[in-house]
């Protein structure tokens, strides 16, 4: 839709507001308030002198909008250069003519998405006034608003209601397509603030051109450092801003044929990155997962290629099919109802014409006998020229009716073509809807991020300090750690000299042990002496008693026999190396 198009349908609906008697026609005073408010919002010099001459002829009637177009279009709209708020302008128009038509009492919706909605239906409506929307745009932007409540389109609904449309007229004005949608009739079930973000989610595709937008990461070009914006991609820009608000705006990236998209590796500790470059300048972005990186290039590369064959957006490109698609399909009707007639015009030749043969016929049945003969032949040859006719004229109705099944084919056809683009712009609704499901889970983790790394700042402080009272117990075991040593030596040095009295002890065991050897064969020497010496005397009878070798004191036995010492002996040697142990023990 060209520019001054688009002007002036808000223009016409602001004039229209100042025709009150609806007389068509509107005071001058009030032109001059309009054309002065068209200026300053248009950022347009004003020349109030140039409405009084340019309808000086009739001074005291009003204009109407034949006579009010030439000076619009000479001293405003020619001059109008595209530099100035295209919203601002609307609102301007919008302000004028819904306090005149609209009664917002008895709407479900505000007066934003009132005129959100009378934004649309400037977009939608046919070229031709008084302004109005078909059946097909109605459909089609029902469509997109339940789309984007998340709902299902219920086709019986709107045929049951393009029923009562269609019995009445055939399309709708803007009042009525906002009280259509205000009324909640398409809607049910559904909350204010669910419809008002549908609607403005319509809005933003449909006037604002917003094909994409959502959070990423961006990449600094002075200090290389990567800050989340709102990014926000129309046909022939992306802009990104601090927050979704819109509030403040960090920049643009303003796009034409020479820009291309191209996926990156992950590097930095960024993840899902992809690069905008130009001949000048590129940019860096990350995407927060795989999805939504391929969804972005997909998206920024459709509007680069776009704009390389010079083509519009595509929901722009699909209402102008939809239209010419419409006029086609009227120029045919209009086309074919026009053969229908010429064919029921020779359709009723033919039969005029038949008419007068039957009353030749009749008259010449009247002749003379001898005519009989020649007034037969003469029937028969009408009868086949009839039946010639007639079969021509079959063929013609045949091929007739071939042809209103070929459109009816190529009609359907056209609305299967339709239906995958409106499959098409679903999907990509779900896919914003994702996105935005999507976000709020991502809010949600960056929330958990933020209070785990508060708890991990507050475990880090107590580990600093366990570890300085760690360092100072280290410190103080060190010192206790250096006395033990000590001691350690002092003790090792106990436990050799105990370790060489033992050894001592051992080598005098050994002696001892040497020596009882010795004495135990001379006590056995003795005793076999003894027994030779008691057989002698028993056998002699003898009265003397025997006197056996041995020890004054009791004599110790042990395991290997009678010991090399007694048990006196033995208890004072116990007795001095327990004294030596306990003087080792004490020096330690």
């Amino acid at each position: 839709m060209a520019l001054r198009d688009e002007l002036l349908k808000s223009i016409w609906h602001a004039f229209t507001a100042l025709d009150v008697d609806k007389s068509g026609k509107v005071s001058k005073s009030q032109l001059k308030v309009l054309s002065h408010n068209l200026c300053t919002v248009m950022q347009i010099p004003h020349d109030p002198v140039a409405l009084e001459e340019h309808f000086k002829d009739d001074d005291e009637g009003p204009v109407s909008t034949q006579g009010y177009m030439p000076y619009l279009n000479k001293f405003i709209l020619d001059k109008v250069t595209g530099n100035f708020d295209l919203q601002d302008f609307n609102k301007m128009c919008w302000t004028l003519s819904s306090r005149k038509n609209l009664d917002q009492s008895q709407l479900l919706i505000s007066n934003n998405d009132a005129f959100k909605i009378w934004c649309i239906f400037n977009f939608l409506s046919e070229d031709r006034y008084p302004l109005t929307i078909v059946t097909e745009e109605i459909e089609y932007f029902l469509r997109k608003l339940t789309e984007a409540m998340g709902g299902s389109w219920v086709e019986e609904r709107f045929e049951d209601y393009k029923l009562q449309l269609n019995s009445k007229q055939q399309s709708l004005n803007a009042w009525e397509l906002i009280r259509l949608v205000g009324s909640g009739h398409f809607s049910k079930g559904v909350d204010r603030q669910t419809l008002s973000m549908a609607i403005n989610e319509v809005y933003q595709e449909l006037i604002m051109d917003v094909l994409k937008q959502g959070y990423m990461m961006k990449k600094g070009h002075k200090r290389k450092n990567w800050t989340e914006r709102w990014f926000m991609l129309k046909p022939n820009s992306i802009s990104y801003y601090v927050g979704e608000d819109l509030a403040e705006k960090k920049g643009d990236i303003l796009l034409d044929g020479n820009y291309s998209v191209e996926p990156l590796q992950d590097k930095e500790g960024k993840k899902c990155l992809f690069l905008i470059k130009s001949s000048h300048k590129t940019f860096e972005i990350s995407a927060s997962d795989k999805k939504k990186k391929h969804e972005w290039i997909l998206a920024i590369q459709t509007c680069v290629s776009l704009l390389r064959q010079g083509r519009p957006a595509p929901h722009r490109e699909a209402r102008q099919k939809r239209r010419e698609m419409r006029l086609k399909q009227q120029a045919e009707h209009e086309e074919l109802e026009l053969r229908m007639s010429e064919l029921q015009l020779a359709n009723e030749a033919k039969q005029l014409e038949l008419e007068n043969m039957r009353k030749a016929l009749e008259e010449t049945a009247t002749n003379a006998a001898e005519e009989e003969e020649r007034r037969l032949q003469t029937q028969t040859e009408l009868q086949d020229r009839y039946r010639m006719d007639l079969e021509r004229e079959q063929m013609v109705r045949k091929k007739m009716e071939e042809q209103v099944a070929q459109k009816s084919t190529e009609l359907e056809q056209y609305l299967q073509r339709v239906r995958e683009l409106e499959d098409m712009y679903r999907q990509l609704e779900d896919a914003l809807e994702d996105e935005k499901h999507a976000r709020q889970e991502e809010e949600s983790v960056r929330r958990l991020q933020e209070r785990l790394l508060e708890e991990e700042a507050t475990k880090r402080v107590e580990l600093e300090e366990f570890h300085l009272r760690q360092q100072r117990a280290i410190s103080e075991t060190e010192a206790e750690k250096q006395e033990l040593e000590k001691e350690r030596l002092a003790k090792e040095s106990a436990l050799q000299a105990a370790m060489k009295q033992l050894e001592l002890l051992e080598e005098e065991r050994q002696e001892a042990l040497e020596q009882y050897q010795t004495v135990m064969k001379k006590l056995e020497d003795a005793t076999n002496n003894t027994k030779t010496w008691k057989h002698k005397v028993d056998e002699h009878e003898g009265m003397l008693r025997l006197i056996q070798p041995g020890s004054k004191g009791q004599q110790r036995i042990t395991n290997w026999g009678p010991a090399a010492f007694s048990d006196a002996e033995l208890s004072l040697r116990q007795k001095q190396w327990q004294e030596m142990k306990n003087q080792t023990t004490q020096a330690q």
